[in-house]
């Protein structure tokens, strides 16, 4: 019944069929990556083509569809294998960030008093410190890496699942049906996987599907920063920190250097774009307070 209300709301509204044609377009880029842009490097599908050791970019050619960024490395095989990678960070990290977020607000929720305070706490101090800033410091400490970088980015993004999920378990707890089960002789784990988190995680859905556009995001600033992927990995942050110095073009040509931006900034915005034209669609269905 979901799915059938979800694609309905999809295919009579632009906006949200907008968002799915780019999701959809992306995933097929993704998946068809390897036929795309054939890998060069065996051992690491990532590593970045690099044609020579030219410091300055070259322009787009038949050899180079998007052209090349300093040091000769090829942007079509990075915007083209960064999707793959955009996909794997997204998904990874919010599902990871929303499984420790139902356990933590869960068990906050459900079993209250002192695990509820403490719990609770946790997430506030986390909260407390800007979600960029802390993701840095964890990122530097582990040291840049790929997979220190989702992790880091995993663990400044479960407490606002935590905090959801908890709210709308509280709620939940209360109504007729949570109530009548009980009167029933149903067992606490039974009610709470059975009637308490099914008609709980609706709005925390909302937010994950939101929320992968914005760690792809997150996930580009920390490699511009240098804290991300490894220098010459098809990472679109990484395409971008490598155009920085040429973003200002030649004297007399301020665009003599736009390809070395376009072709990862354009995949970032129309990335994320897709994933909040999609986000509404979902949101609008799966969250009953919409209605």
């Amino acid at each position: 019944m979901i799915s059938e209300r979800l694609l309905k709301r999809i295919y009579t509204n632009k906006t949200s069929l907008l968002g799915l044609v780019i999701v959809v377009f992306f995933l097929l880029v993704a998946l068809f990556a390897p036929w795309l842009a054939p890998v060069q490097n065996q051992n690491n599908p990532y590593q970045l083509p690099q044609k020579s050791y030219q410091i300055a970019p070259q322009p787009p050619s038949a050899q180079n569809w998007f052209g090349t960024t300093e040091q000769q490395y090829d942007l079509y095989y990075g915007v083209v294998w960064g999707t793959r990678l955009a996909f794997k960070i997204g998904l990874t990290v919010t599902f990871f960030a929303f499984l420790i977020g139902l356990l933590v607000g869960g068990a906050a929720a459900y079993f209250g008093g002192k695990l509820d305070e403490i719990l609770m706490r946790l997430t506030d101090v986390v909260f407390a410190v800007p979600s960029l800033v802390l993701a840095m410091v964890i990122a530097a400490m582990l040291g840049p890496d790929i997979k220190h970088m989702m992790i880091a980015l995993t663990a400044v993004a479960w407490p606002s699942y935590a905090r959801l999920v908890r709210g709308d378990i509280l709620s939940v707890k209360q109504r007729d049906y949570v109530t009548a089960a009980r009167t029933l002789g149903a067992r606490g784990p039974r009610v709470l996987l059975r009637h308490i988190l099914p008609n709980s995680i609706y709005p925390s859905v909302v937010v994950a599907s939101l929320d992968i556009g914005y760690v792809v995001l997150t996930a580009a600033s920390l490699s511009f920063l240098g804290l991300g992927a490894q220098p010459g990995t098809a990472d679109w942050g990484q395409l971008i920190a490598m155009a920085r110095n040429w973003v200002l073009g030649t004297p007399g040509h301020p665009f003599a250097y736009w390809y070395t931006v376009v072709a990862p900034g354009g995949a970032i915005f129309l990335f994320v774009l897709g994933w909040n034209l999609l986000g509404d669609a979902f949101r609008d269905i799966l969250d009953p307070r919409q209605a």
